[in-house]
């Protein structure tokens, strides 16, 4: 089986889809690995360093002749998707939601796109979950920027000069990026406080030794869905908790905002008037930026300052630990591969398996994923 890793065209976008680990890995079982130039130097992987392991390193046509399947980290752009050989496999963060477009692009170029965003919730899937694997880093990485933009310390200093309080940080969110930046921000010595309209989230919160912040009326105790996502919440239920989130805004330093309903965009969880509240000097890093953002002045990768707080719309968080996300989302590619080949090692789509089901948006030149129909 070939399989073809392209560099990332997408600004800013410094992530690979294939570490030499990885492709070490790949060629012992079998694989015959084509890297294009220049794939990984964003992550600070040389060419050099893919050769070592066994790939092959060319152009792009070079790599993508006879590929089984082509391993990304976004979407491709249309010209590539032109090049990609037909019946191939095409495996990334595809972006999928919503866009009919690409989904009917895909089939017309008879590539089997597969998008690693409908990853199906299931635990057998747990090890291809790439949405997971880099909301990690995410989480991480924004109590990082949280830091370097607040520029005071986060734990509390006892000197002979005196004394400096601990930074209070609020999570708003406590999903997998949420969970990450609470453990962050607690290591670094912040109070942390956080909120989720998931009553299983609870529990997480307390065992990270963070403070649970929510109204927890009828309606809360209902607001998880089957597949582990947050339901949107009732109107009347948001203006409840947004009243006692304004009230906890104002005593805060550092907001991280991590909301996010698949396919829908970032609900509205901080008003202009909530920021105005805030104190001169505050932070909000707003981790739903790329989805519209969950404060009402975010900017998609701008850093807005309104009244002396700053809102930052990182659209790219683990993209800003290019390495450390490339490798995570690399091996949930190997992961997958098993699915994408039989018993003798050449390709073969696991097409009756509910995670390939779960995946596709194409096959054999049509649109087969529910969300776009046929």
């Amino acid at each position: 089986m070939r399989i073809a890793v392209l560099k990332e065209r997408r600004e800013g976008e410094n992530r690979v889809a294939a570490t030499p680990d990885t492709v070490k890995g790949l060629v012992k079982s079998g694989a015959a690995i084509a890297v294009e130039k220049g794939a990984g130097a964003g992550a600070h992987f040389p060419d050099s360093a893919y050769e070592a392991a066994g790939a092959t390193v060319g152009t792009k046509a070079q790599v993508l002749k006879g590929a089984d399947a082509v391993f990304c980290v976004r979407r491709p752009d249309d010209e590539t998707l032109s090049r990609l050989p037909s019946g191939a496999v095409l495996a990334g963060l595809l972006e999928p939601h919503g866009d009919a477009a690409f989904a009917r692009a895909c089939a017309a170029a008879g590539v089997n796109a597969l998008a690693l965003e409908f990853t199906p919730r299931i635990t057998r899937a747990q090890s291809i979950d790439a949405l997971s694997s880099q909301s990690n880093l995410a989480g991480y990485r924004a109590v990082v920027e949280a830091a370097q933009l607040y520029g005071r310390a986060f734990p509390m200093m006892m000197t002979a000069a005196g004394t400096i309080a601990a930074a209070r940080c609020f999570v708003m969110g406590a999903g997998v990026a949420g969970l990450q930046a609470i453990a962050t921000a607690r290591r670094l010595g912040a109070i942390v406080t956080a909120t989720d309209v998931r009553p299983a989230a609870k529990e997480q919160v307390a065992s990270l030794g963070a403070k649970f912040v929510a109204v927890e009326d009828e309606e809360f105790k209902a607001a998880e869905t089957a597949g582990g996502y947050a339901k949107e919440m009732s109107e009347q239920y948001r203006v409840k908790q947004a009243e006692l989130v304004a009230q906890h805004l104002a005593k805060q330093d550092i907001v991280i905002t991590t909301a996010l309903i698949p396919g829908r965009p970032a609900p509205k969880l901080i008003t202009g008037e909530m920021i105005s509240g805030m104190k001169p000097g505050s932070v909000i890093i707003d981790i739903a930026a790329a989805n519209g953002g969950n404060t009402a002045l975010t900017r998609p990768d701008e850093i807005v300052e309104e009244g002396g707080v700053r809102i930052a719309g990182f659209t790219n968080l683990p993209g800003r630990l290019a390495a450390d996300a490339s490798q995570l989302l690399a091996k949930n590619l190997v992961n997958l591969l098993p699915l994408l080949r039989g018993e003798d090692g050449e390709a073969h789509v696991h097409w009756d398996d509910e995670i390939i089901k779960g995946m596709a948006l194409t096959r054999d030149g049509q649109v087969v994923h529910p969300s776009f129909g046929s």
